[in-house]
């Protein structure tokens, strides 16, 4: 069931919230075993809030029993939220994130906590020390990162809608390698309070879904202006839903030239190039863009993601919460084992490279450096959104790969980002769907890429392909 099924469904009195979170909690305690999708569950937990909704006599909110899967770096009051991480191991937060505050106005029902890369440092939910998340399509392979969780629980219908997080991709990646619907808002559109950071300047929460309408409903339910939330704007939040009704004919899609290149796998392309065509006829003008700066996108990621990393992983020591050492006969030494024991092996070669960038006599020519870059890449941006209404391209080289493929070559694994990165750095809005699938039955997923704060068009886009072509509309058989 999608979200707007549910809603239907309540609307006829056919069933009530306690009867829709029963059977979605059969169907994680079904799924989960192969899947391993979340990393906390507890049937009573989602009961009580289901039970609570139909008691209360309340107003409904738009999110009225739907449930909700929420990644486990978003705080959720006397939950465990540990970043899939030993070092926040038994940590359950003593207030709720912003978003979760809004889910619960909204009336949602949350279901438990999603897997995911641990800090969200990875492409492929594999660095979790849970154990890596199995994609539905074909349990061989990884749902992608850092939000696999999140986007494997949608395809299988764990649930119908969930949160992740996005700092270089980490919603859109593992959307396209689950073949479901997956929104990076504006930076500052969706209020960073209450999540726990990796990137500060790059992190954004985002909606998951089985369907574009489905995004837009809860992205609706998440977006708007927080004052705990420095970086947040005071931007208002359009109607998604009915924004999806306009027509789409006459909007400029620009085909940015550096983004279809040797390394593009040919289903991939092939894909692409079927979903410009459908676009052609549904009224939209086509055009090649040019991102000059894209080649540097990488480098400078890793420079700037990896510094704001080290700096705010510093506060992980041992001392205040989550997992502590018993080793070391002194402070220095208890600092030591605890992060040494405590965080993984992708996190440490994170906190490792943005230290370096960071220190002294480096920090003029990696970091500083990187945000001029960064500039330059937004200006990219702006000057393309010029010409065009909406840009599109790949939203991974490659569809869903093997696990352990790629775990023994690191920067392998960062090219997964080579098409999502660069939204960040510009703070732009983007959104990943089907396009497609191989001839092995593995999703193809296509990124729709929007000026700040127009989400709307986005949507509008998204929905009329997504209609048109049908591709939402396949189911994986899991094994």
């Amino acid at each position: 069931m999608t979200a707007r099924e549910i809603q239907a469904i309540y609307q006829t009195g056919k069933a009530a919230p306690p009867e829709i979170a029963e059977t979605f909690i059969k169907k994680i305690e079904e799924l989960q075993p192969k899947l391993k999708a979340l990393v906390w569950f507890d049937p009573e937990f989602v009961r009580k809030q289901a039970g609570a909704l139909t008691a209360d006599g309340k107003s409904k909110g738009p999110l009225w029993g739907v449930p909700v899967l929420v990644k486990d770096n978003l705080c959720v009051e006397g939950v465990p939220t540990t970043c899939a991480s030993k070092i926040l191991a038994r940590f359950r937060p003593p207030y709720n994130a912003t978003v979760i505050e809004r889910l619960k106005a909204a009336g949602a029902i949350l279901l438990g906590m999603a897997n995911m890369d641990e800090f969200a440092f990875g492409s492929s939910c594999e660095y979790s020390s849970y154990g890596p998340t199995l994609n539905p399509w074909d349990t061989a392979r990884v749902p992608g990162g850092s939000s696999g969780g999140s986007a494997a629980a949608v395809a299988a219908g764990m649930t119908p809608l969930a949160l992740g997080s996005d700092t270089g991709g980490s919603i859109r990646q593992p959307a396209s390698f689950c073949g479901v619907v997956g929104l990076k808002p504006t930076y500052g559109r969706v209020s960073r309070y209450g999540l726990i950071a990796f990137a500060s300047s790059l992190d954004q929460i985002g909606p998951i879904a089985k369907t574009v309408e489905d995004c837009a409903l809860l992205f609706s339910g998440i977006a708007g202006f927080d004052q705990r939330d420095s970086t947040s704007v005071e931007a208002k939040v359009p109607n998604c839903l009915e924004e999806l009704k306009k027509p789409v004919k006459g909007l400029r899609v620009g085909v940015p030239k550096e983004y279809l290149i040797d390394g593009l796998d040919p289903e991939v392309k092939k894909a692409l190039e079927a979903a410009l065509e459908q676009f052609r006829k549904l009224g939209l003008k086509i055009q090649e863009v040019s991102l000059p700066h894209t080649e540097y996108a990488i480098p400078t990621y890793y420079i700037v993601a990896t510094a704001e990393a080290s700096s705010n992983l510093a506060r992980f020591d041992g001392v205040q919460y989550g997992y502590r050492s018993g080793e070391g006969d002194s402070l220095l030494a208890m600092y030591g084992k605890t992060r040494g024991q405590g965080f993984g092996p992708e996190a440490k070669r994170r906190i490792i490279l943005g230290t370096f960038v960071l220190s002294s006599g480096y920090y003029e020519a990696y970091y500083a450096h990187a945000l001029k870059v960064r500039t330059l890449i937004r200006r990219d941006f702006d000057k393309a959104f010029e010409a065009v209404d909406l840009l599109m391209t790949p939203t991974s080289p490659t569809p869903a790969f093997r696990l352990g493929e790629k775990l023994s070559d690191p920067l392998t694994m960062y090219l997964s980002d080579i098409y999502t990165i660069s939204v960040n750095l510009a703070g732009v809005p983007a959104l990943s769907l089907p396009c497609g699938f191989t001839p092995a039955g593995l999703p193809i997923g296509m990124q729709l890429i929007a000026k700040p704060f127009a989400e709307a068009e986005l949507f509008q886009a998204a929905h009329a392909y997504e209609q048109a072509s049908g591709w939402h509309k396949r189911e994986p058989k899991i094994r």
